[in-house]
């Protein structure tokens, strides 16, 4: 078994980066090299602008090549705790951005001609007990009704064609999506270099000053100045962006990934081949990769560390998981393990926009992989001076009390969730 994310060792690497120091004056420096910084770089670059991108690592390494593979539109919340919260005009806002989002990567990848298996799957939220399907079943008239049409309600007995386990039910999201992460980042960012992105791996910030409205970034590898900055960093946001860091919550989500399955093993698991989710609190995420293979996914454990010792103790949990959901594949090799950060925010609600002095774009809550490059690019229009399209524009985004940036309360919030799915 790899200890390592199946995207990053089954996509080819990312060959364009620049390879002198860090330096120089530029319109916009991005930092971060995942799909919301990339898709940024490439949105400024096509219009003229002179942008560089900084990574601490390699393109992809953070939660855009360590995910579970999704590109599902819907948001993190019910439709109906959304409108409850944010009010109907606003919840719907979001709610197509994020169907929005899926068609951004849809035609990008096609413009570009990234090599990255796209495809429009369809998502199934499965309702793990009875009482999860009465809730889903009133999310979705209130859904279908006032945004998506493209919803549809399905029983247990429907569900025996697409899945094989018991479940009471679903909803099918059908304009839901995936595609092969580590090939799409690789193919993205080759198309931000290409249209004349500078990109520059293995340089992390580690310190940033501001003179005049103009911006100094020192990173490990030189000094490079801007008129603009976007953070784009996420959970990996370092200390030196302590306004994001007090606001984003870094938990840990863990993947395992089997041997490639056989015909008669995809018939009898997954012959919907759909990306699927289930509705407990601490539940699970699943799909078919390109090769065959069941990618399996969870929080596993409340955790702010990922690493090959914490991913290979998720692992067991995982495969524990996947046992109990598909019996038939308790004794399938597993292949691949890994883990990553999900940027968090308290209310789960993604954030954009602009403070003191630089643009940001982050707390995607386990749905960037879908929102980060459509969100990306509408920032990149915002700091080109186009329409303002950003749907978090102008919502408030609080600290949260007594953090730093540590959340030392993860194990706790562990135990009150489990509790949750005991007794809901």
């Amino acid at each position: 078994m790899k200890l390592i994310s199946y995207w990053h060792d089954t996509a080819p690497v990312f060959s364009g980066g620049a390879q002198g120091p860090v330096e120089g004056h530029y319109d916009a420096v991005i930092v971060g090299g995942g799909f919301t910084g990339l898709a940024a770089a490439r949105q400024l670059a096509k219009a003229g602008a002179k942008v560089a991108v900084l990574e601490a690592e390699r393109v992809g390494w953070g939660a855009s090549g360590r995910n579970g593979g999704h590109l599902n539109n819907g948001l993190a919340h019910s439709y109906l705790s959304a409108k409850a919260e944010l009010g109907k005009e606003r919840a719907i806002a979001l709610y197509r951005a994020l169907d929005d989002s899926v068609d951004t990567i849809e035609a990008l990848v096609a413009e570009e001609g990234i090599d990255c298996n796209f495809r429009r799957a369809g998502k199934l939220k499965l309702a793990s007990k009875p009482q999860h399907f009465e809730a889903i079943a009133r999310n979705f008239e209130a859904l279908h009704a006032e945004v998506d049409p493209d919803t549809a309600l399905l029983s247990a007995a429907d569900l025996k064609s697409e899945i094989g386990s018991p479940f009471h039910g679903a909803m099918l999201s059908k304009k839901s999506a995936m595609m092969h992460m580590g090939r799409y980042v690789a193919g993205l960012a080759t198309a931000a270099a290409r249209h004349g992105a500078i990109i520059h791996e293995n340089a992390a910030v580690t310190d940033r000053k501001q003179v005049g409205g103009r911006h100094e970034l020192t990173t490990s590898r030189g000094r490079i100045k801007a008129d603009n900055v976007l953070v784009a960093t996420g959970a990996y946001t370092t200390p030196n962006f302590g306004y994001f860091r007090r606001r984003i919550i870094s938990v840990g989500s863990f993947i395992i990934a089997t041997r490639p399955l056989s015909d008669a093993e995809i018939a009898a698991t997954m012959p919907g081949n759909r990306t699927c989710v289930t509705s407990m609190n601490i539940g699970n995420y699943f799909r078919l990769s390109p090769d065959r293979r069941l990618i399996f996914g969870g929080r596993a454990r409340f955790s702010a560390t990922s690493d090959q010792r914490s991913d290979a103790r998720s692992g067991q949990i995982l495969r524990a998981g996947l046992a109990a959901i598909f019996p038939q594949l308790a004794k399938v090799e597993i292949d691949y393990c890994w883990g990553g950060l999900v940027d968090m925010t308290k209310d789960r609600f993604p954030r954009a926009g602009y403070h003191d002095g630089v643009w940001y774009a982050m707390g995607y809550s386990g749905h960037g992989a879908q929102l980060s490059t459509h969100l990306g690019m509408i920032m990149a229009d915002a700091m080109l001076g186009r329409e303002d399209r950003n749907p978090m524009k102008g919502f408030e985004w609080p600290a949260i009390p007594g953090y730093s940036g540590k959340p030392w309360f993860l194990p706790m919030v562990g135990l009150y969730y489990k509790a949750l799915d005991r007794i809901q």
